[in-house]
């Protein structure tokens, strides 16, 4: 399972004053747990974005202390810039980045809200996917009148604040707290000067579209003849060339073919629905993607900027294919892209997979060579460094004093006169030794001939044993860890019976969890022989010997664990607990055995012929 991360990027109204954003930035970081990440002042605007991450219940802690803070520090009322803003705090909202849901990052923004509200007296409007209101989710509705018209804006029934006060306050004024998608800032270059070029792919690309025009719209769109609603009573489409008799007509065909919902894409578009008037406007290829063009001296080339709003439903790795074939069409060329500020692992890692899937490539490769595979893909080191430590959020890293030890090293420290680490941990490497040949013979059979048919089959197996191995690989320094829980509970004074009860019911639970960690790597040691299983049945003889040996290691790691769990199983008085273990051991061995059997079924009758 993921580590629980969530983003938080508050935004403060105050980008002059190194001192005072020094005294916010030092209140998050004082929260353990919490990473700052960025700090992004402006002058102009008088506004500063901070970037932090950390567990849910970090972050929710860090971003009302730095709020509090900035209600301290920050006066409304003296205020000035360019920036739209209404309070001290402007906007904080809460972003899923892994192991957490778009439900926690809501519910997260919800209690912070209040918090916010009741604890520092702040008007606090939900907004994004925290509203309470479809109004609320747009930013801009909610900030409307800004710091100097919420007074007045905050006496309207309905735009009483969803926490806190229903005055302003005049020193913090009011704050939105939301959750929204990660966004991320990304550009693609091209390998010319000229703007237009990026300004036509831009339009095509982005949610909002561009004009529907008609005539010579070669080489660039904009040269075309633009279509507009008449008084003619005819209702042209954007994407095609249907003409509706009536709104309602052109509404059902928009549904049908395009599968949009044209009301509220006019209503996004500031079009009257029921008196369309102006440009009509032609569907842009994604959803949840802004994007404009511009000429970047210091590159001395024009670049498409795009900001992703949803980058699981629209990609970038899709969006800069299709930015590829817009350029091909105008004769220009793709030279790479780049990211500004973060992208999530996922993100990555997914346009890693679809690149290696387009090659025919197997997708069960460890996770480093896969994110290279996306960053080469990609061209994001076309204008500048790409560092995969600074640059990607959340990416899985293995850690512990066992895993990272040489081999050697690693084989000494089991060979000493300690009794960590011992079994428990030799049988989790065994079983990520078994993942790893399984998922090594899977990759050297993609590409060839005869297993074109199974491509989508030998990743999927491939994918899975990445996966298994790296899981156990982490159960190494798991494992030693597991015992600890016992031996925190053994020291516990004893003094009082009450002290005994606590002392006894915390080594109860120490030798559960010792329990656990090794049933957990014989689950995995039985899923590793499963894949080797499965690979068993179509390995070519020469690789035979390999699956066979996956098979013999996950194995002995799958007995080894078990000999774990049945050791501390007689210091468990729950007996409940008791027979649901023994009756997992049961069906593990059963199954290993019945695996084991068919491996050495498969590699008997390949090295007999």
């Amino acid at each position: 399972m993921s580590q629980a991360i969530v983003e938080c990027v508050p935004n403060f109204s105050e980008g002059r004053n190194p001192a005072v954003l020094k005294e916010i930035t030092d209140a998050v970081e004082a929260v353990t747990g919490v990473s700052l990440l960025d700090v992004d002042p402006g002058a102009n605007t008088n506004r500063t974005v901070v970037t932090f991450v950390g567990p849910p219940e970090a972050v929710e802690e860090a971003a009302f202390q730095c709020v509090a803070r900035a209600a301290q520090l920050i006066d409304m009322r003296e205020h000035q810039g360019e920036h739209p803003r209404m309070g001290a705090t402007d906007v904080v909202p809460f972003v899923p980045v892994s192991g957490v849901t778009m439900e926690e990052c809501i519910a997260m923004a919800r209690r912070v809200g209040e918090r916010i509200g009741s604890e520092l007296d702040i008007p606090i409007f939900l907004y994004e996917n925290a509203a309470t209101r479809p109004e609320r989710r747009n930013l801009a509705q909610v900030r409307s009148g800004e710091y100097e018209g919420m007074a007045e804006k905050l006496k309207d029934p309905d735009w009483h604040p969803d926490f806190g006060p229903q005055e302003l306050n005049l020193s913090a004024g009011a704050t939105c707290v939301g959750a929204r998608e990660f966004l991320i800032a990304y550009n693609i270059n091209l390998n010319s000067t000229d703007r237009r070029y990026a300004n036509d792919i831009a339009y095509a690309i982005r949610e909002r579209g561009r004009w529907k025009r008609v005539g010579n719209t070669d080489p660039f769109y904009y040269k075309g003849e633009v279509v507009r609603f008449t008084d003619d009573g005819t209702y042209p489409c954007g994407p095609c060339d249907f003409v509706g008799e009536s709104f309602e007509e052109l509404e059902t065909h928009y549904g049908e073919v395009h599968g949009g919902d044209l009301r509220a894409r006019y209503e996004a578009l500031d079009i009257d629905p029921d008196a369309p008037s102006g440009p009509v406007f032609d569907d842009g290829l994604f959803t949840d993607v802004k994007a404009i063009g511009w000429v970047i001296e210091e590159y001395n080339r024009a670049q498409i900027s795009i900001n992703f709003t949803n980058f699981k439903v629209s990609p970038p790795h899709e969006v800069l294919e299709a930015a590829r074939e817009e350029a091909r069409k105008k004769g220009v060329i793709v030279t790479g892209s780049e990211l500004v500020g973060l992208i999530p692992f996922e993100a990555l890692r997914q346009a890693g997979i679809f690149y290696r899937r387009r090659a025919m490539k197997s997708t069960g490769i460890p996770v480093p060579d896969l994110l290279e595979t996306a960053i080469q893909s990609m061209g994001l080191r076309d204008v500048a460094p790409f560092d995969v430590e600074e640059k990607v959020l959340a990416a899985p890293t293995v850690e512990g004093p066992l895993v990272l030890r040489s081999t050697y090293d690693f084989i000494d420290e089991v060979s000493r006169e300690t009794p960590a680490p011992g079994g428990g941990s030799v049988a989790a490497l065994a079983g990520a030794l078994g993942g790893a040949l399984a998922s090594m013979v899977v990759n050297l059979s993609v590409g060839k001939g005869e297993f074109d048919d199974r491509y989508d089959q030998l990743c999927s197996i491939a994918e899975r044993a990445q996966a298994v191995k790296d899981r156990l690989v982490r159960m190494v320094d798991e494992d030693t860890q597991a015992f600890d829980t016992v031996l925190t509970g053994m020291r516990m004074p004893q003094d009082t019976e009450e002290e005994r009860t606590h002392r006894s019911a915390a080594i109860q639970e120490g030798y559960k969890t010792a329990t656990l960690v090794p049933l957990g790597t014989a689950e995995g040691c039985l899923e590793a022989m499963t894949l080797c299983q499965e690979m068993g049945a179509m390995a070519t003889p020469e690789m035979i010997s390999d699956v066979g040996s996956g098979a013999l290691m996950a194995h002995a790691g799958l007995k080894s664990a078990i000999y774990n769990v049945r050791i501390n199983l007689p210091n468990i008085s729950d007996e409940a607990f008791d027979q649901e273990v023994r009756g997992k051991l049961n069906g593990l061995l059963k199954e290993a055995d019945e695996a084991a059997r068919a491996v050495e079924g498969f590699v008997e009758d390949a090295l007999a012929s």
